[in-house]
């Protein structure tokens, strides 16, 4: 039962569509202009920095409120590691998919940077690192979101395998499986990119398209 409520917290969380309500604020909505994406991403190419950085913010800032209120709610159980990640993956699908907006959201990339935060700030310089290097090196943002969703899913393995999550093998096998669910989400919602890849017709970042 706490797994599922901890699964609507962040549900309920990520429902708030940062890039969406920046863009109404502009007259626009960010679904029909750009790469159609309701990302930070789409919103820094199609409103400029300021409004792509407070897309960023919004969307950071939900999933670790979600994390945190699960957290509380659940403080004195043997699992409450596992318990946030639910409701990390809660945020992850309503961003992704809002029932509001016909299930056309963003692609999670900026709620993966709230979660690696809440899980642990001491895991962030890793998929940062990983993201940064591959933007930087390819200007492929969808690169970089992919390696650093990858990289965050090979931490929490290892951070476990080192004892770090502190819980029985059980509730440690099944935070590995969430983690995966995240990174698969991450890979799902960029198939689109993905095949531009393969096709070598993604745009680069600092282009108009996505």
């Amino acid at each position: 039962m706490e797994r599922i409520i901890c699964l609507l917290i962040g549900y309920v969380f990520g429902l708030f569509q940062t890039g969406y309500i920046v863009g109404k604020v502009h007259h626009i909505d960010i679904r029909q202009k750009g790469s159609g994406n309701a990302g930070s991403t789409n919103a820094v190419r199609v409103m400029g920095w300021k409004a792509g950085v407070c897309t960023f913010a919004g969307d950071v800032i939900k999933c670790v409120l979600a994390v945190c209120l699960a957290r509380y709610l659940y403080r004195d159980m043997d699992c409450v590691p596992l318990l946030a990640m639910y409701a990390g993956v809660g945020a992850t699908l309503g961003h992704n998919f809002p029932f509001y907006l016909k299930f056309k959201g963003g692609k999670g990339i900026a709620v993966l940077a709230g979660l690696v935060v809440s899980t642990n700030p001491w895991m962030v310089p890793i998929p940062l690192s990983a993201f940064l290097i591959a933007a930087v090196l390819t200007r492929y943002v969808s690169v970089g979101s992919l390696l650093a969703a990858t990289t965050f899913f090979l931490e929490v393995l290892l951070y476990g395998k080192m004892g770090g999550l502190q819980m029985v093998l059980n509730y440690r096998i099944e935070m590995y499986v969430l983690t995966f669910i995240i990174m698969a989400l991450a890979w799902f919602r960029h198939k689109e990119n993905i095949k531009r890849l393969i096709a070598g017709t993604e745009s680069r970042f600092g282009t108009k398209n996505a």
